[in-house]
């Protein structure tokens, strides 16, 4: 596993990162829903991350499917909430169901001071 600090002069790395990953049948993890939607945007329709500067109006979801993130850690979002079809995008509606289902039977906190949990689905 490698973690990398993205600045302006990190992004090639980190595209490089990306694309051996998934070469050697890795996996990409996205730390935060931030990161899977800096990630999505800047991916072209084969996945393949290229650099990238500026704004997103990226919406993952039923009409956007992700193409390089393969799992995700992220906090408890409200129900409604647009951050749940990028959850639903990567992990699956099922998984984060379930997932939502154990947080709220086991109490866990919600928004940004709250729990996180790994969504990781099944290869």
């Amino acid at each position: 596993m490698t973690l990398l600090a993205v600045g302006r002069q990190g992004w090639a790395s980190l595209c490089r990162l990306v694309s051996a990953a998934h070469a050697a049948g890795g996996r990409v993890i996205a730390v935060g829903t931030t990161v899977a939607r800096a990630l999505e945007s800047a991916a072209d329709s084969n996945g393949v991350v290229r650099q990238a500067v500026g704004w997103t109006d990226l919406v993952l979801g039923p009409g956007r499917p992700r193409r390089v993130v393969d799992g995700l850690i992220t906090g408890w979002h409200d129900v409604g909430a647009s951050h749940l079809l990028l959850l639903e995008a990567v992990a699956g509606a099922e998984l984060v169901a379930t997932a939502y289902r154990e947080a709220v039977e086991h109490g866990y906190l919600w928004h940004e001071f709250g729990d996180s949990a790994l969504l990781l689905p099944e290869c």
